[in-house]
C-alpha cells in the first residue's frame, strides 16, 4: 500500500512527466526537445503530391463550403461572390508558398522560426496566442463533426430521450455523438505530422467525390437555365465595394492562422521545391470548392425557399437517406482532417515551445483534445456567446501582422540569412533583451532601446500601429450597440491591413535602426550545425554578433 501511495503521489511530480533526454536534441535539456527540433532528412518524406493531396483534402473543408454559401444571405450576387473569394485564396496562397519555404529551407517549426524576427521571448506571445485560439476553434469543430456523425451514422439517434436539462445546450444524443467524433478523432492525434499525410491523403479522394456529387445534384435539380445562379444586386456604391473586400477578408481570415504556422508542415518537404505548388493548387482547389457551397446552396435556395448555408441543415431535407448518410460521412471526415492541420497538430507544436522538456507533439495534441474538447465546452460557445464567437474571429487581427512580420524579416530584412541554431538559444543573437529607457527624445530612445538590445521592438511597433486601429471594430463586432463610425471598415479588412501595413513598418524600422548582432553572412542551417556535439552548451556561444565562426569550434 506504501508503494501504491508513493507510486500516485509520483504521478503528481513534475520530474515525473519530463520528456527523457535524447541524444539528438538540438540545444541545452529543457530549451528543446526531438519534435522542436530541425527535422533530420530521414524524415523529411512530403513530396509534391502528399501537398497536392493535403490541400486538396483541405479545401474540401465545412468552412471553405459555409463562407462561400453564407454570402448568398450576404453579398450583392452569386456571380460577384466567387470572384472575391478567388482573389482572397490568391493572396493566402503566396503567403503560404513565402512562409512555406522557410520551414522547407531551415526545417523548422513556426514556434522557433519566429524568434528570429519577434525575438526569443517575445516569440512566446505569438505562440501562446496561437495556441489558445487553436484549442477554441478545436472544440468548436469537434461539435460541428458530431453534428456530421449524427446525421451520418444514427439519425435515429436524435429520437432518443434527453436526460439532460435544457440549460445544458445539448442533448443527450447530442453529448453522446460528441463524446464518440472526439474518441473517432483521437487516434489520429497519436500519428507523428510525417505520418498523418496518408489521412489528407484518404480525405483528398474520398471528399471530393462526394462535393462532386452535390454539386452534379443541385444541377440535376435545378438547372441553370432555370435561374439557378439568378439575383440581382442587393447594394451597390461604396456599400458594395466594403462588402467585397469584407468577402475577401473573410477568405484571408479562414487560413490566417495555416498560413503563419505553415512552416510546421513545409518543414517535413522532401526538397524545398516540393511545396512549390502552393500558389497553383491553392486558388484552383478553393475556389472550385467554394463554387460548389455556392451552387448546392442556390438549389437549395429554389427547392426550400431558404438559405441553407450550413450543409447539415440541407441534408436533413433530403429524403433519400442513402445520400445524406454518404454526404454527411463526407463533411465528418474533412472535419477530422482540418481539425487535426489547422488546430491540434498547430496546438501540439506549440506546446513543445512552451514546455519543451515536458511536452512532445503527440502530448501537446492531447491536452488539446481535453481542453479543447472539454473543458472549454464548445456547445455553451456556440449557443450562448455569439458576441465571444466574434472576438475570436477578430483575433484574426494578430495573424495578419504575424504573418506579414515574419516573411518581410526573411525575405528583405536578412535576405534568408539567419542562424538556425541560435534560434535555440535563449542567450544567443536573436534574444533581444535588456532594460528600459525613460529619455522622451525619439531619437535618443531609439538609440538607446537598441544599444540595450530589447525584446525586438521593431515587432512591437508593427503590431501596435496595425492592431490599435482595428480595435474600435472588433468592439463593434462584439457589441454592435457600440457605435464606432467607419473605423468599421478597417476591422472588416483587418488581415490585409495588418499584413501590408505591418510589412512596411517592420521594414522602415529594420532599415533605419538595423539590428546588427542579428545578421550574419550566409544562412547557417540544421545540417550544417549537425557534426556538433549536442551537450548542455549552448551551441551559439562561440558565435559573435554579425560574423560567422566555424560552428564545431562550439
Amino acid at each position: 500500500m506504501k508503494f501504491s501511495t508513493e507510486g500516485a503521489l509520483n504521478a503528481f511530480r513534475p520530474s515525473t512527466w519530463a520528456l527523457e533526454p535524447e541524444e539528438t536534441t538540438f540545444a541545452a535539456h529543457g530549451w528543446s526537445n526531438k519534435d522542436m527540433d530541425p527535422v533530420p532528412p530521414r524524415l523529411r518524406t512530403w513530396t509534391t503530391w502528399n501537398y497536392i493531396s493535403y490541400w486538396l483534402s483541405d479545401a474540401t473543408n465545412l468552412a471553405v463550403w459555409e463562407l462561400a454559401s453564407s454570402m448568398l444571405a450576404l453579398d450583392p450576387s452569386r456571380r460577384q461572390a466567387l470572384p472575391c473569394i478567388a482573389a482572397g485564396y490568391c493572396i493566402i496562397s503566396v503567403v503560404m508558398v513565402l512562409n512555406g519555404t522557410t520551414g522547407a529551407r531551415l526545417h523548422i517549426a513556426f514556434p522557433v522560426l519566429n524568434r528570429s524576427s519577434f525575438g526569443f521571448w517575445f516569440s512566446y506571445f505569438t505562440v501562446f496566442s496561437r495556441v489558445i485560439l487553436s484549442m477554441f476553434w478545436f472544440g468548436i469543430q469537434t461539435y460541428n463533426g458530431s453534428q456530421c456523425m449524427l446525421k451520418a451514422i444514427w439519425p435515429s439517434l436524435a429520437k432518443l430521450p434527453n436526460h439532460l436539462s435544457p440549460g445544458a445546450n445539448i442533448t443527450s444524443s447530442g453529448l453522446l455523438c460528441y463524446f464518440l467524433y472526439w474518441l473517432v478523432q483521437l487516434p489520429f492525434m497519436l500519428l507523428s505530422p510525417h505520418k498523418v499525410r496518408w489521412l489528407f491523403f484518404a480525405k483528398g479522394v474520398v471528399v471530393p467525390i462526394a462535393w462532386l456529387a452535390m454539386v452534379i445534384w443541385a444541377f440535376v435539380r435545378v438547372p441553370a437555365s432555370s435561374g439557378l445562379f439568378e439575383q440581382h444586386a442587393a447594394i451597390t456604391g461604396s456599400s458594395f465595394s466594403w462588402s467585397w473586400l469584407s468577402a475577401m477578408n473573410s477568405a484571408l481570415g479562414i487560413y490566417a492562422s495555416l498560413s503563419v504556422n505553415i512552416p510546421d508542415f513545409t518543414r517535413y518537404a522532401k526538397d524545398e521545391k516540393a511545396q512549390y505548388v502552393q500558389p497553383l493548387i491553392i486558388p484552383i482547389a478553393f475556389t472550385l470548392c467554394s463554387f460548389a457551397g455556392i451552387a448546392v446552396t442556390s438549389a437549395g435556395i429554389k427547392l426550400y425557399g431558404e438559405v441553407l448555408w450550413d450543409p447539415m441543415l440541407l441534408i436533413d431535407k433530403w429524403d433519400n437517406r442513402a445520400a445524406a448518410f454518404f454526404a454527411s460521412f463526407a463533411f465528418l471526415l474533412t472535419t477530422i482532417g482540418t481539425n487535426i492541420s489547422a488546430n491540434s497538430l498547430g496546438a501540439g507544436n506549440d506546446m513543445t515551445v512552451l514546455l519543451p522538456k515536458y511536452i512532445n507533439i503527440r502530448r501537446g495534441q492531447v491536452i488539446c483534445a481535453f481542453i479543447g474538447g472539454w473543458a472549454l465546452c464548445p456547445w455553451e460557445i456556440l449557443a450562448n456567446a455569439q458576441g465571444f464567437l466574434s472576438f475570436m474571429n477578430g483575433y484574426t487581427i494578430f495573424l495578419g501582422p504575424f504573418a506579414g512580420i515574419m516573411i518581410t524579416d526573411f525575405w528583405l530584412v536578412h535576405k534568408g540569412k539567419v542562424d538556425v541554431p541560435a534560434m535555440y538559444d535563449p542567450q544567443g543573437r536573436y534574444r533581444y533583451t535588456g532594460g528600459f529607457v525613460s529619455d522622451l527624445n525619439l531619437f535618443s530612445l531609439v538609440t538607446a532601446i537598441e544599444n540595450q538590445r530589447p525584446k525586438n521592438w521593431r515587432a512591437v511597433l508593427a503590431m501596435l500601429v496595425t492592431v490599435v486601429p482595428t480595435l474600435p471594430g472588433l468592439v463593434n463586432s462584439i457589441n454592435p450597440k457600440i457605435a464606432v463610425g467607419n473605423a468599421v471598415h478597417l476591422f472588416d479588412i483587418a488581415w490585409m491591413y495588418g499584413f501590408f501595413v505591418s510589412s512596411v513598418v517592420y521594414y522602415t524600422t529594420s532599415t533605419l535602426f538595423p539590428a546588427r548582432e542579428t545578421y550574419v553572412e550566409k544562412l547557417i542551417s540544421a545540417d550544417d550545425a549537425a557534426p556538433m556535439e549536442y551537450s548542455s552548451k549552448s551551441p551559439t556561444n562561440t558565435i559573435g554578433s554579425g560574423q560567422v565562426e566555424d560552428l564545431e569550434k562550439a
